[in-house]
């Protein structure tokens, strides 16, 4: 009995080591000024993100969206918002279960080259 217990133990280290080896991985997609509409190749990037999600199923998929710092504070806060929902519906067509998804709009960020970078959904997925 105490060697089946060792066994099944050994089992379970084995099997949280390799979850827990599983890396993060993200998915990057960019929008114009004022607009939540994804482009094509926004659909190309949330493709692969979903079916990398699909492809590790014990991962949870945060969908984090941001703005450029143009307008006001309420005003990017919606549209922050809208962006991480439309990401998720997109990835919901895509096979990924809604019960796996975490969105969160984030308002406006300060860019460090280009508007066009604070303009942005991040695709992570990961065990955390």
């Amino acid at each position: 009995m105490r060697r089946i217990g060792l066994v099944l133990l050994g089992c379970f280290i084995i099997a949280h080591a390799r979850a827990a080896d599983t890396p993060a991985r993200k998915f990057v997609v960019f929008f114009q000024q004022w607009s939540a509409a994804l482009s094509p190749h926004a659909v190309i990037v949330i493709s692969h993100a979903s079916d990398f999600a699909k492809a590790n199923p014990g991962e949870a998929v945060h969908v984090n969206a941001f703005a450029d710092p143009t307008g006001s504070h309420k005003a990017n806060a919606l549209l922050t918002d809208l962006r991480a929902q439309v990401v998720m519906d997109q990835l919901q067509k895509d096979g990924v279960p809604e019960t796996r998804l975490l969105g969160r709009g984030h308002g406006s960020v300060q860019f460090a080259l280009t508007p066009q970078e604070s303009r942005r959904v991040e695709i992570t997925v990961s065990g955390q």
